[in-house]
């Protein structure tokens, strides 16, 4: 039986390090969407934590919607950010760098977060707990997303643009 080694060799160009982090990364993430829909019966979406977060310093009733558990939200929301610091300090060896410019960043993030708002909720939430759970929004929004940033990433390449 011949094989081809195609495969493999993008395997290879596309994860240079081997995919065992991303898997492990990937097992974990499923557990503590697990984890936290047993324990609260809540799906952990990430626009629904900042939602929440934002509870605190406005008075407007979709924020409100929150406050009774805003609190656990808070603390899931600084552990993803803390676990990523520490996974830069400790396995990259430093924090993080991009030679992105401010300006296109913070465009960038008026985008997601506007975004994140059409389509009723975040990647993380239709991607992880929307398509575990089986919601046809989840996976018609998942295919949306991933569509539009295949075709976006394809224009910016085509037009040359660079960080």
């Amino acid at each position: 039986m011949i094989t081809d080694p195609l495969p493999a060799a993008i395997a290879a160009d596309l994860f240079p390090n081997g995919i065992g982090r991303y898997a492990i990364g990937g097992l974990l993430v499923g557990l503590g969407t697990v984890v936290i829909y047993l324990g609260t019966g809540i799906s952990a979406g990430a626009s629904t934590f900042l939602e929440s977060t934002l509870s605190y310093v406005s008075g407007q009733s979709r924020f409100q919607r929150y406050v009774g558990s805003r609190d656990w939200r808070l603390l899931f929301t600084g552990g993803i950010v803390l676990g990523a610091a520490v996974y830069a300090v400790t396995i990259q060896g430093g924090a993080w760098s991009t030679d992105v410019q401010p300006w296109r960043l913070l465009v960038g993030g008026v985008f997601v977060g506007v975004g994140t708002r059409l389509g009723k909720g975040c990647t993380s939430g239709h991607g992880v707990c929307g398509v575990g759970s089986a919601s046809k929004t989840s996976i018609v929004g998942v295919v949306t997303f991933l569509l539009v940033a295949i075709v976006t990433a394809q224009l910016v390449a085509a037009a040359g643009v660079t960080p």
